[in-house]
């Protein structure tokens, strides 16, 4: 793994047009899992690589489990009702080989929301309806003393339970220094993604430099990971890193485009 420095992929805002949305992610978790690349061939498609790493010795490849809540999701060009969802992302890092680009690998979604319905038969993103609680309580220095996040869906129920002190030390084995591992998993702007005919699809995100802080795992559960071998339920309770940042923001760009 190179170094990966922020000053090479920080850039400001494009300007938002058309259906542009922009939003605040609250509740920002990262939930990732070093695991063994040979379980995700029948999941990425020959145009992208696995993003991996050397942890240990041996090669993985990184995936994140993303909660969080979308605050004022609204149009970023013109007045707009502004909404509010719980969401929760899996993701997993790769190259884009023809271009060369770093970004994510969307095995799917889970969203809070009827607006679901745009995402999943308008634009058809891999993207699934559920019921999604968070309860979180912060000290008075903004740390999760209990960060709780339950999804019920019949594509990927979900629970989690993190905590978090000043004192929780950071983990970045396989990484240079802690911005490479921060860059990796922070800043990726492309998404890529099988839409539901089957083709490949892609969408671009923008937003700052993140500031998220490690955190502890008590407790997860995701039936996605263990349905799809990537992660079975014990591993799920030795997470490579736990991440979490209290909110940013987002500027989505719209609509997504297929590749092929």
């Amino acid at each position: 793994m190179k170094y990966l420095n922020f000053s090479t992929v920080l850039y400001s805002r494009p300007q938002p047009t058309g259906i542009d949305v922009q939003c605040k992610l609250q509740h920002f978790a990262l939930i990732s899992y070093a695991i063994d690349p040979d379980r995700f061939s029948q999941i990425i498609p020959k145009r992208f690589k696995l993003d991996t790493i050397l942890v240990h010795g041996h090669e993985k490849a990184l995936l994140s489990v993303v909660p969080f809540i979308d605050i004022d999701f609204t149009s970023a060009c013109y007045p707009f009702p502004k909404f509010n969802m719980g969401q929760t992302n899996y993701r997993v890092y790769v190259i884009d080989q023809e271009t060369q680009e770093h970004g994510v690998w969307f095995i799917g979604t889970t969203l809070d929301s009827w607006t679901v319905f745009v995402p999943r038969f308008v634009w058809l993103l891999p993207w699934h309806k559920a019921k999604i609680h968070f309860d979180c309580q912060q000290d008075h220095h903004g740390n999760y003393q209990s960060y709780k996040m339950t999804t019920y869906s019949e594509w990927a129920a979900a629970e989690v339970h993190l905590t978090q002190s000043r004192q929780e030390e950071w983990y970045y084995a396989g990484f240079p220094d802690l911005e490479s591992y921060l860059v990796y998993l922070t800043h990726p702007l492309a998404g890529f993604y099988h839409r539901r005919d089957g083709k490949l699809g892609t969408y671009r995100v923008w937003h700052d430099r993140l500031h998220p802080t490690p955190a502890k795992l008590l407790h997860a559960k995701f039936e996605l990971l263990n349905r799809l071998n990537l992660v079975s339920f014990n591993d799920q309770l030795k997470p490579y890193s736990v991440l979490i940042e209290p909110i940013n923001e987002f500027t989505i760009y719209l609509p997504p485009s297929a590749l092929e």
